[in-house]
């Protein structure tokens, strides 16, 4: 007898159809064809231990099970329990008539339970694209496949939970989410705020244009000046994650395995902060069986690399290209994956190996020649898709100490979002760019065209600094946005100073004595 049980294959971070047919005839004999990895292959004994624990027979004849496209590389246990109810059906012992409308996934263990699996959101939407009815899968899981409407979502804890679904004897929960409830829910709960920060009014305020412009940003300062705590106020200033976004970000954290237990969609933008030991891999993805990358992890949110200069070269060098495509591609000799990498990009050092270079009361012990080859480590390319560079130094004890509570980040949110709104306008016929930092060159002729006198502001700036030619784009993208958060259409030449002011890296004189 022949027989089809549906499951799904992961490529990125979306799901393709598996089409698992299992043939029983007389004979002896077992064989997995389509393309199965290790695990797979394993699963026979798995299997065969999860039925007999169920109060079934494992069926001792001759079984071919081919997994369908044969091209296309199936990874992981999580089809142990798709091929389990199809051996039974093929056998007999079960009935096949509902396997048509539902995908099936899941993890077997020896006595049957039903263990998680990674990625089930994608494959619910995708179970709901080719028009089945319900998907099938582990209780762990139900909750975060639940999200996608109009698909029955059944819960199992155990193969034999599966069977007596289909058998007629118990039906199988359906577990329902209010998706736009959860996510409005937990859309407002930031953990930090810019209210327990003590002065750094300058520092504030480059966070703030970087926000509101989705710039990338440099915080060059002493060891303690609050470097890491502002960067991770961050996300409390940025726009709230809209539906779309959420469901694009939860989709990567669900093929990555790492979503919380019952937590069904991210409602606030991520905040990723590696370990400077961290390998190229690791961070922009890939591997033998290739996962999403801490880049792709901050989509849609904050990637913050602390003590940027002791990252490895070559890790730092693979962000150059995500930097700019705003996608990860990942090549392999038999397919190519590519995972969505839209973050902004957060970084801190200090000014020189000791930490004290520019320091106000703290000398520095390091040459000329030790500051320049400590900012030397990272190169030009990668400064070059830095938008705003600013030097920070501790706060004194007067602000320290100061009782009165700093500007609140809701408070700030509100002009980061004012100035939002005026990009989404902006840019609403240019779908692929969403706010300034991601203006092309032709993009900036219609927008990021300053009057006259920031014309000439800018132009002495690039001769009496000797600004390099790099910084020249930057400058216009960082005072568009400042304008923005002005109210401003045209770009005056304040908006121009307030941004040749966060270009600090860019000028010869800085690290000279």
């Amino acid at each position: 007898m022949l027989v089809k049980t549906y499951a799904a294959a992961l490529q990125s971070i979306q799901a393709r159809t598996v089409t698992i047919e299992v043939s029983c005839t007389r004979g002896s004999y077992f064989q997995l064809v389509g393309l199965p990895d290790t695990a797979i292959k394993e699963s026979q004994d798995r299997i065969i231990s999860a039925i007999e624990s169920s109060g079934y027979k494992f069926p001792g004849k001759r079984i071919v099970i081919n997994m369908s496209p044969a091209d296309l590389r199936k990874e992981g246990a999580a089809y142990d329990l798709p091929l389990a109810i199809g051996l039974l059906a093929a056998d007999g012992q079960i009935p096949s008539d509902l396997l048509e409308h539902y995908m099936i996934m899941g993890e077997l263990s020896l006595d049957g339970a039903v263990r998680p699996i990674h990625g089930a959101l994608p494959i619910a939407i995708q179970a709901r694209s080719e028009g089945y009815r319900g998907f099938i899968l582990p209780e762990a899981n139900a909750r975060e496949a639940a999200v996608v409407n109009k698909l029955e979502v059944h819960a199992a804890r155990t193969l034999r939970e599966v069977i007596g679904m289909l058998t007629g004897e118990a039906p199988l929960p359906i577990v329902e989410v209010d998706t736009r409830g959860e996510f409005y829910r937990g859309i407002e709960s930031e953990t930090f705020d810019f209210s327990e920060v003590k002065g750094q009014e300058t520092v504030k305020r480059a966070l703030e244009v970087a926000a509101a412009g989705g710039h990338n940003l440099l915080m060059i300062g002493a060891p303690g000046s609050g470097k890491s705590m502002m960067a991770k106020r961050l996300p409390s200033i940025l726009p709230p994650f809209t539906l779309g976004e959420s469901l694009e970000t939860t989709k990567i954290y669900s093929v990555a395995g790492k979503l919380g237990k019952d937590v069904t969609l991210m409602t606030t933008r991520p905040f990723r902060a590696p370990h400077h030991s961290i390998s190229p891999v690791a961070l922009v993805g890939g591997g033998s069986n290739p996962q999403p990358g801490e880049i792709s992890l901050a989509h849609n949110g904050v990637l913050f690399l602390d003590e940027l200069p002791e990252f490895s070269r070559n890790v730092l060098e693979v962000m150059r290209q995500p930097l700019e495509e705003r996608v990860v591609t990942v090549a392999r000799a038999r397919y190519t994956v590519d995972y969505p990498a839209s973050f902004m990009l957060v970084a801190a050092m200090n000014p020189c190996p000791c930490g004290y270079y520019n320091h106000p009361t703290h000398a520095c012990e390091c040459t000329p020649q030790q500051v320049q080859r400590y900012l030397g480590k990272v190169s030009g390319p990668l400064l070059d898709r830095i938008d705003l560079q600013v030097e920070i130094v501790p706060v004194d004890f007067e602000k320290l100490s100061d009782a009165r509570p700093s500007e609140s980040s809701e408070r700030i949110r509100e002009r980061v979002l004012a100035a939002r709104e005026i990009q989404t306008r902006r840019f609403a016929p240019y779908p692929e760019v969403h706010c300034n930092a991601q203006m092309t060159p032709r993009l900036m002729q219609l927008f990021a065209r300053p009057d006259a006198e920031g014309l000439e502001k800018l132009r002495l700036a690039m001769e009496r600094l000797d600004l390099s030619a790099r910084a020249y784009d930057r400058i216009l993208k960082v005072a568009r946005t400042i304008a923005d958060l002005a109210g401003s259409e045209e770009i005056r030449k304040e908006h121009i100073a307030e941004a040749i002011h966060y270009r600090s890296l860019d000028r010869a004189s800085w690290g000279q004595r």
